[in-house]
């Protein structure tokens, strides 16, 4: 962590409402891949949605995933568990620019 924080918050956050940051274990790729599959049977892409939108499904996902996760800072560095992991999730997609952001106070 730059700037000299020692103890604080990291907040991860994206202004896609269709892409989510997720706090997910990132040893076993088996985990996320069910993770992804899951969604996918709550808010299938094939689904009849009230809104016109070609990507209902992915705004549905982003939404029960949510936009930001919120980790403790401790000693300078990002306080997680052996197998804990910060991943981005993109449902509508692959695009060419998604940004995230990072803010530490």
């Amino acid at each position: 962590i730059k700037k000299g924080i020692q103890d604080g918050l990291c907040t991860v956050f994206t202004t896609h409402t269709t892409a989510s940051i997720v706090f997910f274990e990132n040893k076993d790729p088996n985990l996320r891949r069910d993770f992804l599959s899951s969604l996918s049977r709550v808010a299938p892409a094939d689904a009849v949605y009230a809104s016109n939108d070609e990507n209902a499904a992915a705004h549905i996902k982003s939404a029960l995933c949510g936009q930001r996760v919120v980790l403790p800072v401790v000693h300078g560095q990002l306080f997680l568990g052996e197998w804990q992991g910060i991943f981005f999730c993109e449902f509508d997609g692959p695009r060419q620019k998604r940004a995230y952001h990072i803010q530490v106070i």
